[in-house]
């Protein structure tokens, strides 16, 4: 009756939200494997250890991006305006979702009540819409930098902000069934006790529900934004290549352009890395959830293998929400000179940022008419003012 009642419940449920449900179903089943008991599985310690590293990450990045972006007015152009979209969405995932979420693996049941759990699941299908279609409308604003800047250039600031606001309605709306939806479920597990689970669907819309948002998720939050980004990148790699067959003009003009097209390459460089980590820290989640509710053995057959495959991608998820601004630090110098002067400057008492010097720069570039304001940003590190791509 157990394995039954739980087995009904677990075709109906979100997989990340109920990780012992599973655990009991072994415990129950006939499967050849020896059932380790809660305290003595090591994610109840790996996990909070893994979750406190990206709380620490998350909000120290995140929040340093966005403060740069209020504290400097000249790092307001089009790429950073995105880039900062992405921080706050990755700052609302380690705010409100990272310390709830990550006890699911230390408790054996959801303690925090449905208010909390209906905030959490709804910041995280937010926080992914937010994320995958930033992605998508950088990856296109990049490629219409470098094809096509004149056309581009002409309101391009304003363009990325209703753009953003509509990234934003458009990522709220796709959030609302996790909102109206998300609840605390009871599940029965043995001698009359219960475990509490922040569950995503309501029962009366059947066993079918979870299939459907698995594969829209899947389709929408991940596979059709990606195929998108890779036409953007290959229309984009095709232009580089003819420019650089041939530069037409005088050898100035050639110079003036080649400069611009690296500054643009290299925060496409950016961009693209930005894809592929996010690519890689939410692939194993979706290849998960579709083997469990698309395999009909998939319960007899999920063994120690799935579960660690299981974990790996629940914690990759979160791990994307800190691991940009770590990205943005080992690319671009402009944030990481950025960083260190605010975070290090009262240790070692060198790095020095002037908007006065900032100024003074983006004055003498934009008489020669050698860079625009949007691909670059400009800042005085220690011997002075030097021009730096984002």
């Amino acid at each position: 009756m157990i394995l039954s009642t739980i087995n009904k419940a677990l075709n109906e449920s979100d997989i990340d939200c109920e990780p012992y449900c599973l655990d009991t179903i072994r415990n129950l089943s006939t499967t050849p494997e020896p059932y380790i008991q809660h305290t003595e599985r090591p994610e109840i310690y790996l996990v909070p250890i893994v979750f406190a590293l990206i709380f620490i990450l998350g909000a120290t990045g995140n929040g340093a991006l966005v403060y740069f972006f209020i504290r400097y007015p000249h790092m307001r152009n089009p790429p950073n305006t995105y880039i900062i979209s992405l921080a706050l969405g990755d700052l609302m995932v380690v705010v409100f979702c990272v310390p709830f979420i990550s006890t699911i693996y230390t408790t054996r049941s959801w303690p925090f009540g449905e208010l909390i759990c209906r905030l959490q699941e709804t910041v995280r299908d937010l926080s992914v819409g937010v994320t995958v279609f930033t992605l998508t409308a950088l990856s296109s604003e990049r490629y219409f930098a470098i094809a096509k800047p004149v056309t581009r250039r002409a309101g391009a600031t304003h363009s990325a902000l209703t753009n953003i606001a509509a990234i934003w309605v458009a990522s709220g709306g796709l959030a609302l069934p996790a909102a109206i939806f998300s609840h605390v479920r009871y599940f029965p597990i043995s001698d009359g006790d219960t475990i509490a689970v922040c569950y995503p669907f309501p029962d009366w819309l059947g066993e079918f529900y979870p299939k459907i948002i698995v594969i829209v998720k899947f389709l929408i939050f991940y596979l059709i934004p990606l195929s998108a980004i890779g036409i953007f990148y290959c229309l984009m790699a095709r232009h580089l290549v003819a420019t650089t067959i041939a530069l037409p003009g005088e050898a100035f003009h050639q110079r003036h352009r080649a400069t611009q097209m690296a500054a643009r390459r290299k925060v496409a460089k950016m961009v693209l890395a930005f894809v592929f980590i996010f690519a890689l820290c939410f692939m194993p989640n979706h290849v998960f959830l579709l083997w469990f509710y698309f395999n009909p053995n998939s319960r007899d057959d999920f063994n120690n293998f799935w579960n660690a495959f299981r974990i790996t991608g629940f914690c990759l998820g979160f791990i994307n929400s800190c691991i940009n601004p770590v990205t943005l630090y080992c690319i671009s110098g402009t944030f990481r000179k950025y960083f260190n002067h605010h975070l290090f400057c009262d240790l070692c008492g060198k790095v020095t940022v002037t908007q006065q010097s900032f100024t003074r720069l983006r004055y003498h570039s934009s008489g020669a008419g050698l860079t625009s304001r949007t691909d670059q940003i400009d800042m005085s590190i220690l011997n002075g003012p030097e021009k730096q791509t984002l």
